[in-house]
């Protein structure tokens, strides 16, 4: 089938129609009014254009209830402050856990522990050591060295107190919240008591899981050391 001259051109012309309206459309949904994040507004009385979340707004995923789960700490926490004192290295140390759970909120199993050691060789054995000795590689090369775990300290510090100063940090080690999961840093911490026993055959260690519903994971992307 042919077209002629006349055919062709009102076919050109429809389409050029056709092509401007829809480009029209568009330019006017991509320009219509609208606020930027952070942007000023004149329009609410607090002058933001991003407005806040409602009271109790929790976002899917992010109920996170099980406090003994997802902070380490007791429920009821009390105002006791954390006794620090110096070591011989010079770093601040915790002698004193007021609020830390002494027990796993998750069962310990040969897989908890398991991936606990390879967490544990990705995020902490670089500061702290194969064993927990606080040797590692960047210790060797001249970084300040953390303590040992092995040390009578640290061998009766509460287990919520390893997965506190890995959620949170402590002295010139960085928060890893957000390169590891809750259910990761407990079995990093699992692995370190398993270090511990290791080391001291002889001294028993708190294994012992409380009884606690095992929580979902967050979905999105969260070393391990001590105080």
């Amino acid at each position: 089938m042919y077209l002629n001259k006349t055919q062709t051109y009102t076919l050109l012309v429809v389409a050029i129609a056709v092509v401007s309206s829809a480009c029209g459309l568009r330019q006017d949904m991509q320009d219509q009014p609208r606020y930027k994040t952070y942007k000023k507004s004149d329009f609410f009385a607090d002058g933001r254009g991003s407005r806040k979340l409602p009271d109790g707004t929790v976002a899917r995923g992010q109920l996170y209830d099980n406090k003994a789960f997802y902070t380490g700490k007791i429920d009821n926490p009390s105002t006791t402050p954390v006794e620090t004192t110096t070591n011989a290295a010079g770093n601040t140390v915790v002698t004193s856990f007021p609020n830390a759970i002494d027990e796993f909120p998750i069962p310990v199993t040969k897989e908890l522990v398991d991936r606990g050691q390879e967490r544990y060789d990705i995020y902490c054995a670089m500061c702290h050591g194969p064993l927990g000795n606080g040797d590692g590689m960047i210790v060797r090369r001249g970084f300040s060295p953390p303590p040992t775990y092995h040390d009578d300290r640290l061998r009766n510090a509460p287990v919520g107190h390893f997965f506190d100063v890995i959620t949170n940090g402590w002295g010139k080690m960085s928060s890893y919240a957000y390169q590891i999961q809750p259910a990761d840093r407990w079995a990093i911490v699992a692995y370190i008591r398993t270090l511990q026993a290791g080391q001291n055959p002889d001294n028993s260690l708190k294994m012992n899981t409380v009884a606690a519903p095992k929580p979902e994971a967050p979905k999105t992307a969260s070393p391990g050391g001590a105080k």
